[in-house]
């Protein structure tokens, strides 16, 4: 069983400035359990958060933040600022859930509602820890000890859509300085790692219906086409890099048995580390789609869903984030919080070894990290990023599951959002007080970034707002 405590005495002192953001995220406490619960329980996906983002958007406006909501079309999409002159903070706070993970908070699988979303990422605390934190700056702000500004932005749609890239291309992260972020996990640490770039496309075939038994010879399959392509693309995984990740959903394949299909849809992603090498990969890929469809004697169409840039690393942000995380120290967790983590430990085959809070040296920056992807990618290759994880579910706990859905209902997923709030609110003071500081993370950010001109792989035209959503 591992059990970790905070330690008695704090070695370091901190500012008085560090100390009043702690004192305002713990009187911001019980609100914060509060929204992120109603979060939790609404679970929205991809650009359906209506309310999960009027609770944050209206809990900002009740705390002086000037609120613009609707940003880059995206009707959940928002901005709180508050403040006015150098430097400009912004923060990233994600509340969108993944559909069809429902899961009451306790350690046995059983959906809320069955069929019905959940948040199996922790956005409901990701969210909720920004926005206090953010609310803790305006506070300083507001007294005059510190001066600037800070904008939090509500993103829609992380894990479908890719909301953040709307907004860049509308330009909102243009006018900041440095901007942070976390998120959900099941360790705590200045995330110095990079992240995957990816692609996403769809294929769509088209050949000649006819009947499948009296007359098959005057049909054209869609579906041989698709097949033969998921075969090629499945032929190819030998050839590729270990760094490149290739997945696809068959999202239309055929009606009825006794038809030769005249259509055929599939959706493809392709990753790798570096951007470069998930565009060499992405075009062979969807040159094979053509392949497939010669074969098969149909036609085809691809058409671009939208892409992500791989994490741009910014260490100098990270050594900051790591020393306020080692004044923190170790989240603390009682018997029945480490009891419910054995419960989902055992739940899902793992080995009882209970929570992971501890706060271990700064990494060494991998060049070939694992893991997945992100659209904060993006606003890194615009602005320096400082980012964080946090602990708020179980070591080895499966992500994307019903299992964190069950965390981030209850306390331990509540400890994680407070210990990062207040690591983010920390760094923030940071930047306020130390103008060097600042140019230190952008003269790194400006080596790492060379000559790149960012580019967001993204098609023309509109989000894609579902139809009858907000």
């Amino acid at each position: 069983m591992m059990c970790f405590y905070l330690s008695a005495q704090n070695k370091t002192e901190i500012s008085t400035n560090k100390k009043l953001v702690l004192e305002a995220v713990a009187k911001q406490k019980e609100k914060m359990i509060a929204m992120s619960d109603q979060i939790w329980a609404l679970a929205e996906t991809a650009f359906e958060e209506k309310e999960s983002s009027k609770i944050l958007a209206d809990y900002a406006e009740s705390q002086g933040f000037t609120v613009e909501r609707g940003v880059a079309e995206m009707p959940t999409g928002f901005v709180a600022s508050y403040g006015s002159g150098k430097p400009v903070i912004g923060i990233l706070g994600e509340f969108d859930a993944l559909p069809g993970i429902s899961q009451k908070a306790q350690s046995v699988k059983q959906p809320l509602e069955e069929g019905a979303g959940g948040h199996g990422c922790g956005h409901n605390l990701f969210g909720v820890a920004s926005l206090s934190a953010a609310v803790a700056i305006k506070d300083l702000i507001a007294k005059g000890d510190l001066k600037g500004t800070i904008k939090f932005y509500g993103t829609p749609a992380e894990e479908k859509f890719f909301g953040k890239l709307f907004m860049a291309r509308k330009g909102l992260f243009n006018d900041l300085d440095v901007c942070l972020d976390w998120h959900p996990s099941a360790e705590t640490k200045a995330d110095v790692q990079s992240s995957l770039a990816l692609v996403d496309f769809i294929v769509e075939f088209n050949g000649q219906a006819a009947h499948a038994s009296a007359d098959p010879w005057n049909g054209r399959s869609a579906v041989d086409a698709l097949e033969l392509y998921t075969t090629g693309i499945n032929y190819l995984r030998e050839h590729i890099k270990p760094t490149v990740r290739i997945h696809y959903h068959i999202q239309h394949g055929g009606d009825v048995v006794n038809v030769v299909p005249d259509y055929s849809k599939i959706w493809v992603r392709v990753r790798d580390t570096k951007r470069e090498g998930m565009e060499e990969v992405w075009k062979r890929v969807e040159k094979m789609a053509e392949g497939a469809a010669i074969m098969a004697d149909v036609d085809y169409k691809i058409s671009l869903v939208s892409g992500l840039h791989e994490i741009l690393v910014n260490r100098t942000g990270g050594e900051a984030m790591q020393k306020n995380l080692e004044y923190l120290g170790d989240i603390t967790y009682t018997e029945k919080e480490l009891e419910f983590a054995h419960g989902i430990q055992e739940a899902t085959g793992k080995p009882k070894k209970g929570m992971d809070a501890t706060i271990n040296p700064l990494e060494e920056t991998k060049e070939h990290p694992g893991g997945g992807s992100t659209d904060v990618g993006d606003v890194s290759w615009l602005v320096p990023v400082i980012r964080l994880g946090v602990t708020t579910a179980p070591i080895d706990t499966p992500w994307h599951s019903w299992a964190v859905v069950a965390c981030g209902g209850m306390s331990i997923g509540h400890k994680g959002m407070i210990q990062a709030s207040k690591a983010l609110s920390m760094t923030m003071v940071d930047l306020y007080e130390n103008e060097k500081l600042v140019q230190a993370v952008k003269t790194e950010f400006l080596e790492r970034k060379g000559d790149y001109q960012y580019k967001a792989i993204l098609p023309d035209g509109p989000p894609p707002i579902p139809v009858g959503s907000n």
